[in-house]
């Protein structure tokens, strides 16, 4: 005979609350996204020849409103089941992917850097972006 699971079930609040924590991070990181780009354009380190709405704006609203975001909750989902060190792993892991797709990308004509930019920047930028935005998912759940 088979009793059955003890395991508490998430009531529908407490599911709420974590649906709330991952919109909220993901609008951080369109905000986020967005402003770096304004700022890194403005500065002329890259540029985007190819864009929704060239006249109105000069950064790629696609990856700021929609992908990062996106790549925002489907990291937090994933980073909230790993171990730390695991998690770790995971970070540095997208950090290199993301450092050849940039590079990749460039070769595409979607994205140009000035001469002068480095793609470890990107790197070292993701990585730490990612290591943010999980110690502010982190820090949300002292209040869910």
């Amino acid at each position: 005979m088979s009793l059955p699971s003890l395991q508490k079930r998430r009531s529908f609040s407490e599911g709420s609350k974590d649906l709330y924590a991952y919109i909220t991070l993901a609008l951080f990181s369109s905000f986020v996204g967005t402003y770096l780009d304004l700022i890194f354009v403005g500065k002329g380190m890259y540029h985007f020849p190819g864009r929704l709405f060239p006249e109105i704006f000069t950064i790629n609203i696609v990856f700021t409103l929609f992908i990062l975001p996106l790549f925002t909750v489907l990291f937090l989902f994933v980073a909230k089941r790993l171990q730390p060190f695991a998690r770790l792993m995971m970070m540095l892991i997208i950090s290199v992917v993301i450092f050849f797709i940039e590079q990749f990308t460039e070769q595409l004509g979607w994205f140009i850097h000035h001469t002068e930019w480095n793609h470890a920047y990107s790197f070292f930028g993701y990585m730490l972006f990612l290591i943010i935005v999980w110690k502010i998912f982190l820090f949300s759940s002292y209040f869910r």
